[in-house]
């Protein structure tokens, strides 16, 4: 549920501009019984200031939010791609999405904040229908695989030549140096291990971290939550599905998917959705694990994917890549691990 942040607040598309004038719009809090608040407004609450009245009594300061003034839209309606009208507090952090709702005027669909993130999916709203992806995507929207990930489960990936979170990290952004200050999308974020990292760099004008499990963006809430540095940043925590990507076409300036190609449904359609998405020159940079074992029956390897991960190899993720019209591709590889890059034309 959004919640109103002024007396007349207007219904404005969600934009931004390569050079930014911003202004301060104070917003008071409306305060609801904690119990029917959610863990991202308790957490603002908490943070705000307190000071003493020349009466005496304890009065709280009003929240400052930054007024955004850009003029290209950023989320889009995942059914159609039209722009969202969005109603609530300016500014692009988690306080002001979470009180704000998002309409398409088109398809006439409203989206808003599932209690720390915010549902762009195309069944977001359902009553009656429920969706399930194969079980390799299923799995981590297990509460349980969301609480492990970075407890244990990402710590072993090393056995496959994963050189390690810091050092994933320092290669990607020298491969992103082209996307710097603009818009950077961690697609499949999971518990937002590199979504955390790219926001506090401060390389990038905005961050989305992006992912179909909800359990996995609550994580990544709870890792962040008393982290005042990437609370109060452009940051902003998304589910959606990465076969329809809520932002308009040639809107986004890097997407980074972190061990996230072989759980993909449909890689290709992914891959296209990510074409779509970046701008001219734009950089995606994604990490997997390789099949690096005897090529597998066309029959039987589809019937495997139902179980199991649909690990590519080398040269099936360039041809994949250029195939979905991404151009100069680059990777690195070591064991069954690959980094690899490529560039909207």
């Amino acid at each position: 549920m959004a919640v109103a942040a002024s007396s007349s607040p207007s219904f404005r598309l969600l934009h931004y501009t390569s050079s930014p004038k911003y202004s301060c719009v104070s917003y008071p809090f409306q305060f609801r019984h904690p119990s029917r608040s959610s863990p991202l407004l308790r957490s603002s609450l908490l943070r705000s200031r307190i000071r003493a009245s020349s009466a005496g009594v304890l009065e709280r300061d009003p929240i400052t939010l930054v007024q955004d003034t850009s003029e290209v839209d950023l989320f889009a309606c995942p059914v159609c791609f039209e722009p969202l009208i969005r109603k609530g507090p300016s500014g692009f952090n988690l306080p002001a999405i979470y009180r704000s709702g998002f309409k398409c005027k088109k398809c006439d669909k409203s989206f808003s904040s599932k209690n720390v993130y915010l549902d762009l999916t195309v069944t977001a709203g359902t009553k009656e229908y429920t969706e399930y992806k194969p079980a390799r995507t299923e799995l981590f929207r297990s509460p349980l695989v969301s609480f492990l990930y970075e407890r244990g489960w990402r710590q072993n990936f090393n056995r496959s030549g994963f050189p390690g979170p810091d050092e994933e990290f320092n290669m990607a952004q020298e491969y992103f140096k082209p996307a710097e200050g603009g818009i950077l999308v961690d697609i499949s974020c999971g518990s937002g291990l590199f979504s955390r990292k790219f926001a506090k760099s401060g390389t990038y004008s905005k961050v989305i971290a992006l992912d179909f499990s909800e359990n996995m963006l609550r994580q990544c809430y709870d890792f962040i939550k008393n982290d005042d540095s990437i609370l109060s940043s452009n940051f902003a925590l998304v589910r959606a599905d990465v076969s329809r990507l809520p932002f308009p076409s040639g809107s986004i300036d890097a997407v980074h998917a972190g061990a996230a190609l072989h759980c993909w449904p449909s890689q290709s359609n992914a891959i296209a959705e990510i074409n779509r998405i970046l701008r001219s020159g734009g950089i995606f940079v994604g990490t997997t694990f390789l099949r690096v074992s005897e090529p597998t029956p066309a029959i039987l390897r589809s019937l495997g994917q139902r179980v199991s991960y649909n690990n590519l190899t080398k040269e099936e993720i360039e041809d994949l890549c250029t195939t979905c019209g991404l151009v100069n591709y680059q990777s690195k590889i070591q064991q069954s691990f690959i980094m690899f890059s490529a560039q909207k034309p």
